[in-house]
């Protein structure tokens, strides 16, 4: 190197460096690129994301190449750095020697390393899609070298039982990932939007029987009823279908579409069996089946309700596609006055709710935190928490909430007060 002069000895050293830093830049980039964002400007056409994605499908023939020419180009600096050294001091100057590898360790780490990561980490889309050109004829270039390599890696590996996914682009993702990114979204969706797409990822944490109208809150028609009570129900039904029994709800005869028995109200005589002849089959669901199957299994049978049964087949209450489709977008369907279920603001900041208010409307509407992982209403929720029947004036704290009894009637607790306000301060 004695026909080189020391300015040139310095720019091929800069020159180095720069390109060790190129390959530190690229592969912090290509580590770091969203594989989700990658995969969209792919199904969009843009040829360097279809570059970029080829390469990160072989994920060691890129690493081995990046690697090998960052060793190869420091390998070279620290040379380079001691040849510099022995022109300024000469021979025998150990002090100057390690003065010089000291400083040349502290540059690469700098301008090689630190820096251009840096760099990568707060662009890794744009560095990565512009590197992707440069790397694929690197990873060309290096083949033989890496090649050799690989194999030699992936021997090694086997041996060693270590299974290597070949492609890392294809992530898997799971609800938890993909609620997590639609919370990280917030910047970037309305909050409704966010909201609805939360609990459409919910749907598959949720079962039927979270969502499903109560069995004494059922409205049906009894067909052992008289005449006039049928006309009368038919009248001022506030549904569109409506189950039918006769004598007791477990023993349901069908569905009735209400349109189809509106001609029958123009009869002098309405009859149990002209309306047993527009039933349809009644169409039965297990208690734990999730909303999200639920959803499809309506679509597929091309229907609307469905009856909710245990494991007995008890008839538990009944589902709608409404009740899905409120878990979704919220309440948007007109309540019948005869659904329970609401709550009343006092002055003082409390709330009077009925007992069988479903907990999940109350941590949905009011903000709450009533666990869910047990009972399904605020009845059954006090009801477990005292292990009794309690009389009106009682006063516990659940979820720590305080919570004071109204009114009880046949065994249940009907009425409650909920102070939410004074949780909110205890939480402070």
């Amino acid at each position: 190197m004695d026909e080189f002069s020391l300015g040139t000895l310095f720019v091929a050293l800069v020159v180095i460096l720069v390109c060790s830093g190129f390959f530190s830049f690229a592969e912090t980039s290509m580590m770091a690129l969203n594989r989700h964002r990658l995969n969209h400007l792919v199904r969009k056409g843009n040829k360097s994301a279809k570059l970029t994605s080829r390469l990160l499908t072989k994920t060691d023939a890129l690493l081995g190449a990046i690697l090998f020419g960052n060793t190869l180009l420091n390998a070279a600096a620290a040379s380079l750095a001691g040849i510099i050294v022995l022109r300024l001091f000469g021979h025998g100057n150990d002090t100057a020697l390690l003065a010089g590898t000291l400083a040349i360790t502290f540059a690469i780490l700098i301008f090689s390393e630190i820096m251009p990561k840096v760099v990568a980490v707060s662009y890794p889309e744009r560095v990565a899609l512009f590197s992707s050109y440069p790397l694929s004829f690197f990873v060309k270039l290096f083949y033989p070298v890496v090649s050799v390599a690989t194999a030699i890696v992936r021997y090694v590996l086997w041996a060693l039982r270590i299974k290597v996914q070949s492609d890392s682009s294809r992530q898997k993702v799971g609800l938890e990932e993909v609620r997590m990114m639609v919370l990280e979204a917030e910047n970037f969706l309305p909050h409704k939007h966010q909201r609805m797409l939360l609990n459409l990822v919910d749907l598959e944490r949720i079962a039927v029987n979270d969502v499903m109208v109560p069995r004494n809150q059922i409205e049906g028609l009894d067909l052992s009823a008289s005449p006039d009570v049928l006309r009368e129900q038919l009248a001022t039904c506030h549904h569109t279908l409506l189950p039918v029994y006769e004598n007791a709800l477990d023993n349901i005869a069908g569905i009735l579409h209400v349109r189809r028995a509106l001609g029958l109200l123009q009869r002098e005589k309405l009859d149990a069996e002209s309306l047993r002849e527009l039933l349809s089959e009644p169409y039965f669901i297990p208690s734990d089946t999730a909303l999200l199957s639920q959803l499809q299994h309506f679509q597929e049978r091309q229907i609307r309700m469905g009856l909710v049964v245990d494991e007995y087949g008890e008839l538990l209450g009944m589902v709608t596609l409404e009740n899905i489709l409120e878990e979704i977008v919220g309440d948007f369907t007109t309540q019948s006055p005869v659904q329970t279920g609401r709550f009343l603001r006092q002055p003082d900041g409390s709330l009077l709710v009925e007992g069988s208010t479903p907990l999940r409307d109350l941590n949905r509407k009011l903000g709450m935190h009533f666990p869910l992982d047990g009972a399904k209403t605020l009845n059954g929720l006090i009801l477990g928490h005292l292990q009794d029947i309690p009389e009106a004036g009682t006063s516990l704290k659940v979820a720590d909430y305080p919570i004071e009894i109204v009114q009880t009637q046949d065994r249940v607790v009907k009425v409650v007060k909920v102070f939410p306000a004074l949780r909110a301060r205890q939480g402070n």
